[in-house]
């Protein structure tokens, strides 16, 4: 999401544009928006689906759109890690699904997420608790609902954020933003036994902030 938002801010592509599905893109398991081949969505409906339902394939689509292909894209991002000193980081792919040699730090992700954060068109999509978009090709379109997966923005007060994650190699993950009055926090818990656990240690930590 960061690498794309600042190639909008540099004005190499536009949150209209539209993007392709391709074959890879609706290959991917796990979380998704369940997209077919040759679907077309704008670059703003597959960062609302990556920000609020986890969407692997959102995130395959967006890479090849942005870079001509993951592995291009994923160049980019381990640059990116270097360049914001994530020492702790190594990235294999896109959306973080279980791969030899893919891997992170809760102090890295918080780096990350503080970065993506300062972007602000993409608060919105962290703060939306549910939201519908058209899915399927022309003809056979039907609405897919999306409903965020950090259920943090309803049960902690001032939670703006930012990005769960679950792998059964990485175990319940939270990047997790909260405002309140001057003070703006991110917490970061990975592999928690349970998504309950996880938001538990994320609201300890935040309300020590």
């Amino acid at each position: 999401m960061l690498l794309v938002m600042e190639d909008v801010e540099k004005g190499k592509i536009n949150l209209t544009d539209e993007v392709t599905i391709s074959e890879r893109a609706a290959s991917m398991g796990g979380s998704q928006m369940y997209m077919e081949v040759g679907e077309k969505h704008t670059v703003e409906e597959l960062l609302k689906g990556v920000a609020m339902a986890s969407a692997n394939d959102g995130c395959v689509a967006l890479s090849e759109y942005v870079a001509g292909s993951e592995e291009i894209f994923v160049e980019r991002m381990n640059e990116k890690a270097k360049e914001l000193k994530m020492n702790d980081t190594n990235f294999v792919n896109t959306n973080g699904l279980p791969v030899a040699d893919h891997y992170s730090s809760a102090y890295d992700i918080a780096v990350m997420s503080k970065e993506l954060y300062k972007y602000e068109e993409t608060h919105k999509w962290f703060e939306t608790w549910q939201d519908t978009i058209t899915v399927g090709l022309p003809g056979k379109e039907k609405e897919f609902g999306l409903t965020n997966t950090n259920k943090m923005i309803k049960q902690y007060q001032g939670c703006n954020g930012i990005k769960t994650g679950f792998t059964s190699d990485a175990g319940y993950c939270l990047s997790a933003s909260a405002t309140r009055e001057e003070t703006h926090l991110i917490a970061v818990v990975l592999g928690a036994e349970t998504s309950q656990i996880r938001n538990k240690e994320v609201a300890k930590i935040l309300d020590y902030g």
